[in-house]
Formats: C-alpha cells, sequence, structure tokens
C-alpha cells in the first residue's frame, strides 16, 4: 500500500474517496493525527497529516517514531512525503516542484532511530543514497503523465525550526551543498529506511531562502503559505498518476 505524508499546505487529501478515518497507538506514543484510509485514483492508499489537524505540531515536535511505525503497522510499503521548502541554488525557485536525492541533516533533539538500545538492539542503516530511487522513478513518470515539471535531483537540508534560517545561516548551507531547506526531511527519510520502507520527498519551494532573491530583505510569510497552498493541485495531479503505478 502506497501512504502520502501531507506537510504544510496539504494538511488534507480531498481527492481520496471513500474515505475512513483510524486512530493508531504505536509503542512509540500516539501519531501526528489518525490515519485517513481511501482509494486515489482506483488505488487503496492512507493519508497522514504531519502536522497534525489544524497544523498544531511544529516540526520538532512531530512524533516521527510512531507516525512511520503506524503506517508499517498497516502494511504500506511505500511512502511519498510533501514537503514545503525554500529554495537555495538557482534552479529552486518558487513555484517550482522538485525530487531531491540527497539530505543533510541540522536537526538535533529528535527521537531519530528505533535502534535506540532501550526497546532494541542498536544497528545501523546503510543511508548513501537516502531517497528510494524505485519511487523516484515512479514520481518522475507520474509527473511526466500529468504534464508537471519536476526538478530530478538536489540536496535537501533539513534544519530544526519553527523559525526560518537567518541569511548566514542560508549561505552556510549554500557552502555545504545545499539546494533547498526545510525542517522535516529528518528523521522521516531515516526511520522509513529502518523499516525497510520506500521513501521519496516531493519538495515544494514557497519562497527563496533567507538572503537570496527576493528574500534578501525578509521573506513574505503569508504569500508563501498562500503559494503553497496553490501549489498543492499541482502536487495532487501527480500524486494521482503515481498511485496509478501501485506498491
Amino acid at each position: 500500500m502506497l501512504a502520502i505524508i501531507g506537510g504544510s499546505g496539504l494538511g488534507r487529501l480531498s481527492a481520496l474517496e471513500s474515505t475512513r478515518q483510524v486512530a493508531v497507538s504505536t509503542p512509540y506514543g500516539e501519531p501526528s493525527a489518525p490515519l485517513v484510509f481511501g482509494r486515489l485514483n482506483g488505488r487503496d492508499i492512507v493519508f497522514l497529516a504531519r502536522h497534525g489537524e489544524n497544523h498544531r505540531l511544529p516540526p520538532h515536535a512531530i512524533n516521527y517514531r510512531a507516525n512511520l511505525w503506524a503506517l508499517h503497522a498497516q502494511g504500506v510499503k511505500n511512502i511519498v512525503a510533501i514537503a514545503t521548502v525554500g529554495g537555495i541554488g538557482v534552479d529552486f525557485a518558487a513555484s517550482t516542484l522538485a525530487l531531491p536525492d540527497q539530505i543533510i541533516d541540522y536537526t538535533w533533539g529528535r527521537a531519530s532511530t528505533y535502534f535506540d538500545g532501550e526497546s532494541r538492539e542498536v544497528k545501523h542503516i546503510d543511508f548513501t543514497q537516502p531517497y528510494c530511487e524505485a519511487l523516484r522513478v515512479k514520481l518522475l513518470r507520474a509527473a511526466q503523465r500529468a504534464g508537471e515539471a519536476l526538478h530530478n535531483g538536489g540536496t535537501y537540508a533539513a534544519t530544526q525550526g519553527p523559525r526560518l534560517e537567518s541569511a548566514a545561516e542560508i549561505k552556510r548551507l549554500a557552502r555545504d551543498g545545499a539546494d533547498m531547506v526545510g525542517m522535516t526531511g529528518m528523521p522521516e527519510a531515516t526511520l522509513a529506511r529502518e523499516l525497510d520502507l520506500g521513501y521519496a520527498t516531493l519538495a515544494v519551494v514557497v519562497n527563496a531562502a533567507a538572503g537570496t532573491g527576493a528574500s534578501a530583505t525578509a521573506i513574505d510569510l503569508p504569500q508563501a503559505e498562500s503559494l503553497g497552498r496553490a501549489l498543492m493541485a499541482r502536487v495532487v495531479k501527480i500524486l494521482q498518476e503515481v498511485a496509478v503505478d501501485g506498491d
């Protein structure tokens, strides 16, 4: 089964048909919200609002372990994670949809593994390629069928939040090789890998990162939020097509 994790701007998926909500408990606590089951383009999927109902959870307070465990326990095999981001690289202007292939983790203090030496023995995972290439290919094909441009590749910088970054911090991220910046990409990607789940991020660029482009002085947050909501129509078109590929 395919799961979709909705981020800022996609707190619900209205295109789902015959939906039912299921409250799930996990050994790691409660997920952000009930799981929403339904059919998208004729295929069974499950949707989870990462930030909870009414966008109540900031990035650092999300129970990522419970979210991923809940999806895994329901038989999910692949996860498409929607994330709004700021664009750093020249190819990542506002309104760009992107499919990152690498990630850098700048977060701290988040429960980031199931193998913590307490409930489970320590285990190391290979994270050379943090995103599932097979699922990325499906998303690229889906975007082509939907007639939507999807930038292939790029490095996602995961920062702590909930505040946005300073101009100096963005310069540092750029020196590190980051093309976009968001707050929820980690530890989601790591936890998915630990559970052997296919995981890919569909990133929605809603603004130029601090100190770049039109954000040289300040970021217009209401404008970024409005653009994010508008771009979700394009995202849903891609999701409807990727659902056709099945698990």
